[in-house]
């Protein structure tokens, strides 16, 4: 299937022509369909996915068909909720890019700056109105909103929403929109509360999976690098000293963390910027629209930025500190290897946190690599990840060498083995590589 082949009207589709893309992502090629014909969608899918033009470009076409009414005072059409003020803004461009031939107003609304600009903005009525929930119920407690003529609701990113605690916003909120609406609901996992949300908010929905969160990208390269805690700023330098590194996203569990690594580039002359929450919103747009156009080559975030930064050409995601949270490693190396790209995602674990490393691997599936070739690797860290895994024997069989050491009545004996089989045949014509329409934008 390609773009050509989806009932989205010229307007739409010359915008997409624009960007270069030819063939939808499959939540874009599932969820496109069912939304032009007025169904609900229960989506399970993180970002990366090209969820946000899964969205977006049937909302625009029932813009461009004259299937809402003209915008009038106060009132919004189509609610866009999101968890992050990145996010938002992001959304918000991408709806500028694929909506540049279709005539509609927009606004997007969020915390954290003044809100008389935004009063400005939707006071004459919106097609699209992007928000966060606290500001949203900020500017209808005003009376300067109304979303009482919704027809399409979307809540993207529903799991994080009640990871920040939103889930009660989100409820006054569903009691002030109409019943009969269509209704988009976005989550990249399913737990038990996000469920039952979603079937308050839905009927009769069209279910889409695809990358749920315990799945990461083929093309990410990652690695699991053990080092003492008083040497990791060490091996950050020397990983940065890669040429290949030319975007790099440092991630950290704290501010206070993200603002001493960002003292600590700085004084090595590599040009950062920390992105957190105590940061104003100018301070972290400031920054991410620096980081987009390379005049900074490593951006320091927290998680609150992990799923709400959408940049092309990320080469390495760096975990300075592991996640406590498992699918956070998922949201965080996520932000490379997008479009069909390949990234690389480093790891640095220290004694402290072997055990997040092993509630990760858990989550993915798979055992991640470790990389013993840089000069900070400690055998020591290795060593109690090992113990803290069960994994007591295979720590014995690294440290002799790989070979299996058998422990019986009559003393050790050592059996050299030899690891059989090489990698499968490689297919003499690689298939073409196809483009695929992410929603990052032009």
């Amino acid at each position: 299937m390609e773009f050509k082949d989806l009932k989205l009207v010229e307007p739409i589709q010359k915008a997409i022509i624009k960007t270069g893309y030819t063939t939808p992502t499959p939540i874009q090629a599932q969820a496109i369909p069912p939304l032009l014909e007025g169904k609900d969608i229960l989506g399970c899918a993180q970002t990366g996915t090209g969820k946000t033009a899964a969205f977006a470009l049937p909302i625009l076409n029932q813009i461009a068909t004259a299937r809402y009414p003209a915008p009038s005072n106060k009132n919004a059409y189509a609610l866009i909720l999101t968890p992050t003020r990145e996010l938002a803004v992001q959304i918000f461009e991408n709806f500028k890019t694929y909506g540049e031939n279709v005539k509609f107003n927009m606004a997007v609304v969020y915390g954290g700056v003044a809100i008389g600009p935004q009063i400005r903005n939707v006071e004459h009525g919106v097609d699209v109105l992007i928000a966060t929930p606290g500001r949203l119920l900020d500017l209808i407690g005003q009376r300067k909103l109304s979303i009482q003529n919704l027809k399409t609701l979307v809540l993207d990113e529903a799991d994080r929403m009640l990871d920040m605690g939103f889930i009660h916003d989100i409820k006054k909120i569903l009691g002030m929109i109409p019943k009969q609406r269509q209704t988009l609901f976005f989550s990249a996992t399913m737990p038990p509360e996000i469920e039952k949300l979603a079937n308050t908010m839905l009927i009769n929905p069209v279910r889409i999976e695809v990358a749920v969160v315990s799945s990461t990208a083929e093309k990410i390269e990652q690695h699991l690098m053990y080092v003492d805690k008083s040497q990791k700023k060490d091996l950050l330098r020397h990983i940065l000293n890669d040429p290949k590194a030319t975007r790099v996203i440092v991630f950290t569990r704290t501010k206070h963390g993200a603002n001493k690594v960002t003292e600590l580039l700085v004084k090595n002359k590599v040009s950062s910027e920390a992105i957190h929450g105590n940061k104003s919103q100018n301070a972290r747009q400031r920054a991410l629209d620096t980081f987009k156009d390379g005049k900074t080559r490593v951006l320091i975030a927290t998680d609150i930025a992990a799923r709400g930064i959408d940049v092309d050409g990320i080469t390495h995601v760096i975990n300075y500190e592991i996640p406590n949270i498992s699918e956070s490693y998922v949201h965080r190396i996520g932000r490379t290897a997008r479009a069909g790209h390949s990234g690389i995602a480093i790891s640095l674990c220290d004694n402290e946190e072997k055990a997040f490393i092993k509630d990760i691997e858990k989550l993915i599936g798979k055992k991640i690599p470790v990389d013993r070739s840089h000069p900070y690797h400690s055998d020591a860290v290795e060593n109690a990840a090992l113990i803290s895994k069960g994994k007591a024997k295979a720590m014995v069989e690294r440290a002799t060498g790989g070979k299996r050491l058998n422990i019986g009545y009559g003393g050790p004996r050592r059996s050299g083995g030899s690891a059989g089989g090489g990698a499968g045949g490689s297919a003499s014509g690689a298939p073409k590589k196809k483009r695929y329409f992410t929603g990052f934008g032009k």
